[in-house]
């Protein structure tokens, strides 16, 4: 399925391909994927394992470069946004730095980056949006898996990114936890206006979270279908057992099933 493209979108793929090579042939990952994505939306990518879902998130962040297609990010080629900062990304596992205190990991990238300004301030509002200004001289291995998630993205948004990219960052959380966190993120995508592509296995986050599902199929990796979430704001637990809550979570399932056949 091909979207529409829009005049101004901050993310902007064209028939996008990427082939890795392996021992004896190569694997299609991805191909002939289009998508347009506006400013200020929630897009989570999902589809079966080994679909091209953390692929794609890898080429919009220039870790890796397409087999054929074209990327625009802000404008810009991926390789141009990673030099401008125009996104931050947040991994499955938040790859914090266990000698440093939780306030020199959200630092970090600001002193990596040179960013002028007070920089201990910048990371001590990003701890405090995130909820963790009390643990800001703690340790990673002090905190719960949910805490160094909240971390991580608090890291990722330090320098004001308009993008944040995240892969699948509350996959290893009990249900609570996550269900907490993805509560916490969307407070935090409203304050913010950041643009998220999110990566999950899981048809009640993406339903959750996003503005618009991207349902991709088994490889290789093509797009079958994108579906827009037309949930009120703010969204509360009491979304999730919403009629049209079930009805998209539907869709996104059958869409699922298709892509399989």
């Amino acid at each position: 399925m091909t979207q529409a493209v829009s005049p101004d979108p901050i993310v902007l793929v064209r028939d996008l391909g990427m082939v890795f090579p392996v021992p004896g042939g190569q694997t299609v990952a991805l191909q002939n994927a289009s998508l347009s994505i506006q400013p200020g939306e929630f897009i989570s990518l999902i589809g079966p394992s080994g679909c091209g879902k953390t692929t794609l998130l890898r080429l919009l962040a220039d870790l890796v470069q397409p087999t054929s297609g074209d990327i625009r990010v802000n404008g810009q080629p991926p390789s141009a946004a990673r030099r401008g900062r125009q996104y931050g990304y947040v991994f499955q596992a938040p790859a914090l730095m266990e000698w440093r205190s939780v306030l020199k990991n959200v630092l970090l990238p600001l002193e990596v980056m040179r960013v002028p300004g007070d920089r201990v301030a910048r990371a001590r509002e990003m701890l405090r949006l995130v909820g963790l200004e009390k643990f800001e001289r703690s340790y990673p291995w002090q905190l719960s898996g949910g805490m160094q998630q909240r971390v991580s993205i608090a890291r990722a948004l330090a320098f004001d990114p308009p993008l944040l990219f995240m892969d699948e960052p509350f996959g290893a959380l009990d249900e609570i936890t996550r269900e907490r966190l993805n509560l916490e993120l969307l407070r935090l995508w409203r304050e913010t206006g950041k643009t998220i592509i999110f990566v999950t296995h899981s048809i009640p986050e993406a339903v959750f979270l996003s503005t618009r599902v991207v349902v991709m199929t088994a490889r290789p990796g093509k797009i079958e279908g994108i579906v827009d979430v037309d949930l009120p704001h703010p969204r509360s637990d009491e979304t999730r057992e919403s009629p049209r809550f079930f009805e998209i979570a539907t869709e996104i399932r059958e869409l699922l099933k298709k892509g399989h056949a």
